[in-house]
């Protein structure tokens, strides 16, 4: 698997996949979520509206897959991002946190997709601090192994993330 960080939008990026950090309702936010909803067009928040409406809220480190509507990805893989509380329960949020990258790749595996594009998960207004979640997101992706997705990117919305990635993937 080819893992690779890119600094731009996330909306932009043309995979097979992009992930979103969805909040619980998967109805749409800020930041990232807020973006795709916008971008995407009513087809997503439909297809989420659809899932909440048969499952209830998404739960943390889960994910759920819709259309991507008119974003050039084929399909948004939402994930809901622990919140970072102080590290109180740092063990947790650690596991809650790389349960996000495993359950979309598993989404992707299931669904025949090669190549996924993901946000920095946790890091906006979860708190979670940049350089735990860099670390636990590519540890996290290199130790899975999947015969099926051929191609990662991390893609960063901000310089601090995108040098942050870039060190670590050298």
């Amino acid at each position: 698997m080819i893992i690779q960080v890119q600094r731009g939008d996330i909306t932009k990026i043309k995979v097979d996949a992009i992930v979103n950090a969805a909040n619980s309702s998967l109805l749409g936010g800020g930041g990232v979520d807020g973006a795709i909803h916008r971008i995407g067009g009513p087809e997503i928040f439909d297809e989420c509206r659809d899932i909440r409406n048969r499952q209830g809220n998404c739960k943390t480190g889960e994910a759920v897959m819709t259309t991507a509507g008119n974003l050039p990805a084929q399909k948004v893989i939402h994930t809901v991002g622990p919140v970072y509380n102080g590290g109180k329960r740092l063990g947790q949020e650690k596991q809650a946190l790389a349960n996000c990258y495993i359950n979309s790749l598993k989404l992707a595996e299931m669904n025949n997709l090669k190549s996924i594009a993901f946000p920095n998960i946790s890091t906006g207004i979860y708190r979670f601090p940049k350089d735990l979640a860099a670390n636990i997101a590519i540890e996290t992706v290199s130790n899975f192994k999947s015969e099926i997705v051929e191609e990662v990117i991390f893609v960063c919305f901000d310089e601090e993330n995108y040098n942050i990635y870039k060190a670590k993937l050298k």
